[in-house]
């Protein structure tokens, strides 16, 4: 009979090469997946939602078109609006199954839980804020414009050497702030406002020369809240403007509204919301 020591060994050997067979697999096994990418994840009943059954979407208050109409994000007009609908579609929720609740702009990004599934507000990705929250695959990219009235001396500049010497006038915690900055390089500091409405302000009262926004908001600006004023140009931000879902760190969801995303630009229905909803012809010529 062997040794003890001997039989030892041998089982030893014998546990191993079982563990190896059991660990092996045809390709097919490999390609079922159960990752967080796999399509049988991202079925309503999979999900983990904030509620079961119901997908929580957030956006700001008030919401202005053209991302929003009637302050109602609820309605499915607009392009966030419909973004989200079709996102919630997408992964398989009816329009009643979908939630719309009120997160700030700059509280939205800020770390810690969230109250909502994920968030449409025109928020640009950056490194900075992926540190502190997940966002989906990008559904829109915007470049910048300036602003100013008709009756202003920057409306008729054709270059951003022009803009260097004006008062600009921005939003706090937007990307707008980062191009002036990186892109204009103004001569004197840009006038920072807490929101969009004190930047429209500004404007109208002649606080500022110019504002600095993106060309969507650039385009409903001029044509609605300040007709008196102009799109003087358009500019392409450092590394480009890509807003995307923005969902809670390392949330289970990111894979599934990336995905969702993905499929909407591949079968052209996001073309086709950007289209309806976002007026690009803004006749705006660009800055140099």
């Amino acid at each position: 009979m062997p040794s003890t020591s001997r039989l030892l060994v041998l089982l030893c050997l014998i546990s191993a090469l079982a563990i190896a067979v059991a660990g092996c697999g045809s390709d097919d096994d490999e390609d079922s997946g159960s990752g967080p990418t796999a399509a049988a994840d991202c079925n309503p009943g999979e999900l983990e939602t904030l509620e079961q059954g119901t997908l929580t979407v957030a956006t700001d208050k008030p919401a202005f078109p053209p991302y929003f109409v009637n302050d109602d994000p609820a309605n499915g007009k607009g392009f966030e609006s419909a973004v989200a609908f079709a996102i919630a579609d997408t992964l398989g929720y009816a329009k009643t199954d979908v939630k719309w609740v009120v997160e700030s702009f700059n509280s939205s990004f800020a770390p810690g839980p969230k109250d909502f599934d994920f968030d449409v507000n025109q928020i640009s990705i950056t490194p900075q804020r992926k540190q502190a929250v997940d966002f989906s695959a990008p559904y829109y990219t915007a470049g910048q414009a300036v602003v100013a009235l008709k009756d202003s001396e920057i409306a008729t500049a054709t270059s951003l050497d022009e803009i260097a010497d004006a008062k600009i006038g921005v939003q706090l915690g937007t990307t707008s702030l980062d191009a002036v900055n990186e892109t204009i390089e103004p001569s004197e500091e840009p006038s920072v406002f807490n929101n969009s409405t004190d930047v429209v302000t500004a404007l109208k009262q002649g606080q500022v020369d110019a504002v600095v926004v993106d060309v969507p908001t650039a385009f409903f600006l001029t044509a609605v809240q300040v007709p008196e004023a102009t799109t003087v140009g358009q500019f392409e931000a450092p590394g480009g403007d890509e807003w995307g879902a923005l969902l809670e760190k390392d949330s289970p969801l990111t894979s599934c509204v990336s995905q969702a995303i993905e499929e909407l630009r591949s079968s052209g229905k996001l073309g086709q919301i950007e289209q309806r909803w976002i007026q690009q012809a803004t006749n705006a010529p660009a800055l140099d």
